[in-house]
Formats: structure tokens, C-alpha cells, sequence
């Protein structure tokens, strides 16, 4: 700060809780300890809680029906001069609460002054972030729902192509790229579970806790319940302004979601790749490079790989944050809003980065056969039928793994070696094998729920837009 603390003492807006001090804050330590720079987001949260906590202020006989009116309208006034981007923000106000506040009591005087009646910041914060992380679950569990949606799109375009399934990035068994997409599909599906189940504990109300112990004006919290659109009334008022777990809810949601999403990345990475081949992703979401002009970078994807890491952080930063806390609130709680505010960003770019891209994506569907019929992808098939013949599954296993080592020295696959050469290994081998040595007889035998099987797959694309629209439904 170059500013002086005597030029602070002069400039500076008088507290609306000052009473008891005599001395104004130093500028740095004011500068150090707002939080309007971050939390002005919550602007339209606080107005409408500020409204309801109003109505029902005159509703129990606290506020007149005139100092009622007089509020809605100012608050109504502030809101749109906000939106409007017209509203001048002051640190010397420390939070989106205070100047709002100071705003109202500007245009509307004595009338304004009586809003704060029977609550404290404490309750009001409490509200307001509850307010907004229901909004944003309902936001992101929109983009959620398009991205799935997609998804089961792709799938149903691809319940029959062919490509390699891996385990330990090494080729192990075929199977259909719509199966690969539909275990996108379940993984985000459990994410928008999870948002679903956060919102309904995010939707309890803290306001009527006032600081900590509640207050002695005769309030309904039921009807500011009703106006907020809450679904239950915050049981204990100690616990209500101090608890932050359904932001570390939320935070753990998002991490676990970019985790998910930062998977399917590495391998739009991977399969983007000339050693892959796989897919191709659409112009609009990559780049290309300033020194090689044959690259085309998979910048969306890699970037959204990367915010995993800011998503974990932001889940630790809050776990840290209150592990040391005694109820109740305490000014730490402050440092909530950032991490919180960056997981709902995050949450919501990335999922609606990946709703737009992946439906959008070129499929090799010759690339990743060919990478099947190379993998001796169909080995584990024919230790199956070895095994339906009448031999042990060890004695199998041996027999194959000799079969695909003569593979490897020779470069041909088992699908591709004659009749005579499989009987080398065994006896029990006739024609009948080449039947599961076929990339489709493999994906094709696993047709049971949850199986490769084009058949399955198809059940499992029809199926899945009813489990979404169910889920969906009680989201929003």
C-alpha cells in the first residue's frame, strides 16, 4: 500500500459495525482482509436472500409493510445497477454483504438500516453460498446431462466398430468403441449422481442463525424457507454458520469429476497421436504449433488434464481449512469462496468444453481394427474355447501363450495361421476355432449385461437415455 494511514483515515467509508472502535483499519490490513473482490458473484444470492429475510420481517410484525416496500425496491435497484456493471465496489466495505448493504441504506435511508434485524453476517454468508452452489449444481448438472447425452450419441454410432480394449496399455481383448464411450458414460453418469446428492444436502437454510445463537426477534424461519425455495431449516444454529461441508462436498464432486474427465483426455492424447491414430479431434478445439506446422495439438483435452490438479488442490485447501476450526464461524471461513468458486468454474468449462468436442470427433473405425488384429487380442478367446473342449484353464493358458509366442517370432496373428499350425499346439484344435479368432466372434460371444457384444451395447445406448432422464429429473 503507498497510500498513508492518515489518507486512509480520511477516504475511507465509515464501518457499518464501527461503533465500538475509535480508530479506523490500516489500508493494508483493510486491503488484506476483504473479500469483495470474489465474493461480488454471490451479488444476486444475497439480494435475494436480503428480500426474503425482509418479507418475512414484516410478516411477523418486525418491519412495517412501508420500510418492506421501500426495501424490495432498493434491492431491486442495486441488483440491476450491478448487472448493469454501473455499481462502484469498495474494499473499505470488506464483502459483497456490506456494500450492498451501505448501497441500500444510500438510496432508502432508516429503512435500510433495519434490513440487518435479526441476522449477522455469519447466517447471511452461510445462506448466500448455499444459495449459490445450488444454482451452480443446477448449471453444471445441465452441461453434465449434455455431455452424457452426447455420449450415448457417439455410442450408438459405434456398437459395432472394432478396436483394441487395453489393460496396462497393452492390447488384451477386442472390443466395440461404443462400449469403450458407454464406460465414459457410466463414470459421468455417477458424477451427476453425486451432484444430485450434494444439492440436496447443499439445500438446507442457515439464515435465522444470526451470529451463532440464533435471536431474540420473533422470526418464522418456515416462511423464509418457502421464499429461498429451501427444503429444510439448518437444525442447530452453532452448526449452522460454521459448517462448510457441503463446499468440501461440492470440491471433492469436482475433483472427482475432472479425474474422470482428465482420463478421458489422456486418451484423446494418446489415440489423437500417429503411433494411435484413433480419432481425430475437430479444428475448433485445437492448436497448432508456432515451429512445426504439421502439428495439431490436443490443447482442450491436455488443458483440461491439467485443471485436475487445481480441482484436487481446491478439495485440500477446504479439508485443511476447517480441520483446525472450534465452532463457530471463525474469519478463516473467508477463505473458503476461492477455492469453492474455482471448482465450480472448472467443473462447469470443462464439462461443457468435452460436451461440444467429443460428439464432434472424427473415429478411425480401419485404424483401431487394424491395431486389434495386431494385439493377439483374440488369445484369451481361444484358451476359452480350448477350455469348452475339455481342457484346463492352466493347460489352456500354456497352450495359447505358446501359440502367440510363435506369433510374435513369425508377426502373424492367430487368426491368421492355418489349421495345421494351431494343431501344432494342440490336438484338440479343429476348424470350429476360427470362428472365436475372428475379431467379431470375439465381441460378439460376450453378449450378456455389461458385455462387448454389439447386441449389448445397443440395449445399453437405449437404456441409458431413461437412467439419465430419471436422474436428471430430480436434479432439476
Amino acid at each position: 500500500m503507498t497510500r498513508s494511514q492518515s489518507e486512509s483515515d480520511t477516504q475511507a467509508p465509515a464501518k457499518l459495525w464501527g461503533g465500538r472502535f475509535e480508530g479506523n483499519t490500516d489500508a493494508f490490513v483493510e486491503s488484506f482482509t476483504a473479500s469483495v473482490t470474489f465474493d461480488q458473484r454471490m451479488y444476486r444470492q444475497d439480494i435475494q436472500g436480503s428480500k426474503a429475510h425482509a418479507t418475512m420481517l414484516m410478516e411477523v410484525g418486525v418491519l412495517t409493510e412501508e420500510d418492506h416496500a421501500q426495501i424490495l425496491e432498493g434491492l431491486s435497484d442495486i441488483e440491476n445497477t450491478i448487472a448493469e456493471g454501473r455499481f462502484e465496489w469498495s474494499v473499505a466495505r470488506e464483502d459483497v454483504h456490506m456494500n450492498i448493504e451501505a448501497a441500500l441504506i444510500d438510496r432508502i435511508g432508516d429503512a435500510g438500516k433495519r434490513l440487518h434485524t435479526g441476522r449477522s453476517r455469519n447466517d447471511q454468508v452461510a445462506t448466500d453460498i448455499r444459495l449459490y452452489v445450488r444454482d451452480a449444481c443446477d448449471e453444471i448438472a445441465a452441461e453434465q446431462k449434455r455431455l452424457l447425452k452426447g455420449l450415448v450419441q457417439l455410442a450408438s454410432q459405434h456398437t459395432d466398430t472394432i478396436m483394441p480394449g487395453f489393460t496396462h496399455l497393452q492390447t488384451a481383448q477386442p472390443v466395440t468403441f461404443g462400449h469403450h464411450v458407454m464406460a465414459w458414460f457410466e463414470m459421468l453418469l455417477r458424477d451427476l449422481e453425486r451432484l444430485e446428492d450434494i444439492r440436496r444436502r447443499v439445500n438446507r437454510m442457515p439464515l435465522g442463525s444470526a451470529a451463532l445463537a440464533g435471536t431474540s426477534y420473533p422470526i418464522d424461519r418456515s416462511i423464509t424457507m418457502r421464499l429461498l425455495g429451501f427444503d429444510a431449516i439448518a437444525e442447530n444454529s452453532l452448526d449452522a454458520v460454521s459448517d462448510r461441508d457441503f463446499a468440501i462436498d461440492f470440491t471433492a464432486a469436482a475433483a472427482i469429476t475432472l479425474m474422470h474427465l482428465s482420463r478421458i483426455a489422456e486418451e484423446m492424447v494418446l489415440w489423437m497421436s500417429a503411433q494411435f491414430q484413433f480419432v481425430d479431434l475437430p479444428d475448433a478445439f485445437c492448436t497448432g504449433s508456432s515451429i512445426m506446422p504439421q502439428k495439431k495439438n490436443p490443447d482442450v483435452a491436455e488443458l483440461v488434464r491439467g485443471k485436475t490438479g487445481r480441482a484436487n488442490g481446491n478439495l485440500m485447501a477446504l479439508l485443511t481449512l476447517m480441520k483446525g476450526q472450534p465452532l463457530t464461524y471463525n474469519k478463516d471461513n473467508q477463505e473458503d469462496k476461492e477455492p469453492l468458486f474455482d471448482s465450480i468454474d472448472t467443473w462447469m468449462f470443462s464439462a461443457r468444453a468435452f460436451a461440444d468436442m467429443l460428439p464432434a470427433m472424427h473415429v478411425n473405425k480401419a485404424a483401431m481394427r487394424e491395431a486389434a488384429i495386431k494385439g493377439f487380442s483374440t488369445a484369451t478367446d481361444l484358451a476359452d474355447w480350448l477350455v469348452k473342449q475339455g481342457m484346463p484353464f492352466r493347460d489352456a493358458h500354456e497352450v495359447v501363450g505358446k501359440a502367440v509366442k510363435h506369433g510374435v517370432d513369425n508377426q502373424i496373428d492367430l487368426g491368421d495361421m492355418s489349421l495345421e499350425t494351431l494343431q501344432g499346439f494342440s490336438d484338440k484344435i479343429n476348424a470350429s476355432v476360427f470362428d472365436v479368432l475372428t475379431l467379431e466372434g470375439s465381441v460378439n460371444s460376450r453378449d450378456h449385461i455389461g458385455g462387448t457384444a454389439p447386441n449389448q451395447v445397443k440395449q445399453a445406448v437405449a437404456k441409458a437415455d431413461g437412467r439419465l432422464n430419471a436422474i436428471y429429473a430430480t436434479v432439476s
